[in-house]
């Protein structure tokens, strides 16, 4: 546990000396004040605020997983001759530079939030759209890590992958499930939506802020379906579990194959 607390400490003071981090920090708080400025406030500018989040942390947070792997190579393999267990070292490294980074997003985005007064009037609505924007820094900061070991000798691939993955999850997902949709309406297709609903964590995430913000009458069928299953407690609770999955899966399978590579 010492050996954790150390190697997380010097990841956080690693960047907070880059300044990266607060720069990341401040372009949300300029987002979320341009937004409540200009916007009028309320849930409409958290539900643009949730829009540009959905589409810009797991980008975000994939590139500079992916890019701490390849820029701290030599770092890491210093590490790695020391009498430091690697399941331990791992975990520091990744909660070293996960961790800033969900905090840079939750403190950019609540600032502008708190002194409007948003967090007051609609404290649920503003606490969902904070909470989702952790895990799904988490989630694809993991996610970023796992492509950096994996193509740890060939950089263009491994950024390859994570621009795919992103536009696959963010852009493309949605589209493929609605031309299946058109396609193959005349079927009961109820369950199919809900069940590739949640193998994207960015769908399950906007799912719930969807729910929240209660537009799901804006989308239809799918709207209605998400709203039938996903309104009730059991719902909401299968699709917290699945965002529990994702944020677990990328992180075990991080684990297992830092803890089994040749350096």
């Amino acid at each position: 546990m010492k050996n954790l607390i150390h190697i997380i400490k010097n990841e956080w003071r690693t960047l907070l000396r880059g300044k990266w981090v607060i720069g990341y920090a401040l372009i949300f708080l300029v987002l979320a004040e341009s937004l409540l400025r200009f916007g009028g406030g309320g849930s409409e500018t958290l539900l643009s605020l949730s829009s540009v989040m959905l589409l810009f942390v797991p980008l975000v947070s994939m590139i500079y997983g992916i890019l701490y792997i390849y820029q701290s190579r030599e770092f890491i393999e210093l590490l790695l001759i020391q009498p430091v267990n690697r399941g331990v070292l791992y975990w520091g490294l990744f909660l070293g530079i996960s961790t800033p980074l969900m905090a840079a997003f939750m403190v950019g985005t609540a600032l502008p939030l708190a002194w409007h007064g948003i967090l007051g009037v609609g404290a649920a609505e503003s606490m969902l759209v904070l909470l989702l924007g952790g895990v799904l820094t988490l989630i694809f900061a993991s996610l970023g890590f796992v492509l950096g070991l994996l193509f740890y000798e060939d950089r263009i691939k491994g950024f390859g992958f994570t621009i795919v993955i992103w536009l696959f999850l963010a852009v493309l997902y949605d589209g493929i499930v609605l031309m299946l949709i058109f396609s193959f309406g005349h079927y009961p297709l109820e369950r199919f939506v809900i069940v590739v609903s949640m193998l994207n964590p960015i769908d399950l995430a906007r799912i719930m802020v969807m729910l929240e913000f209660d537009i799901s009458a804006l989308m239809g069928y799918t709207g209605a379906v998400f709203r039938r299953f996903f309104g009730t407690a059991a719902g909401s609770l299968t699709a917290a579990g699945m965002l529990t999955l994702w944020l677990a899966a990328p992180m075990w399978w991080g684990l297992r194959v830092f803890k089994r590579k040749d350096f």
